[in-house]
């Protein structure tokens, strides 16, 4: 099954698919036509069931929300400013120490503000 909202993509890696595939399939299907609706509705938290990778994940899921609906023009969903979707500690898309500074600057101010770092593209399919 192909995720049609970021609410079904937690719902499915809560099932045991892989987070990274259902991103990105929703991704695909959202950019091939996008849907407020898609962004509506929380997901479901996986910090619960996954616990510091799950805390990435739900940030992530909200930075993603965030950045499509202020791309496409889409009201923000209130659900992804909760403080539940923040980390603590800074959390960087490579290990590498010397890409740290590019992913500082390059980072999405939807995932900047949720002490997510990741490259500029990251949402990016092609």
């Amino acid at each position: 099954m192909r995720p049609q909202t970021l609410a079904e993509v937690a719902r499915l890696v809560i099932g045991g698919d892989s987070f990274d595939r259902c991103l990105a399939n929703f991704l695909d299907d959202f950019y091939a036509e996008p849907k407020e609706s898609a962004l509506t509705e929380a997901p479901l938290l996986l910090a619960p069931s996954f616990g510091e990778l799950g805390q990435v994940q739900d940030a992530y899921l909200a930075a993603t929300a965030e950045e499509l609906a202020r791309h496409i023009g889409f009201s923000m969903p209130a659900w992804a400013f909760g403080e539940e979707r923040r980390l603590r500690r800074a959390w960087f898309a490579s290990p590498l120490e010397a890409l740290r500074a590019v992913l500082l600057v390059e980072s999405p101010t939807g995932f900047r503000s949720r002490n997510l770092f990741v490259s500029e593209n990251a949402l990016t399919r092609v």
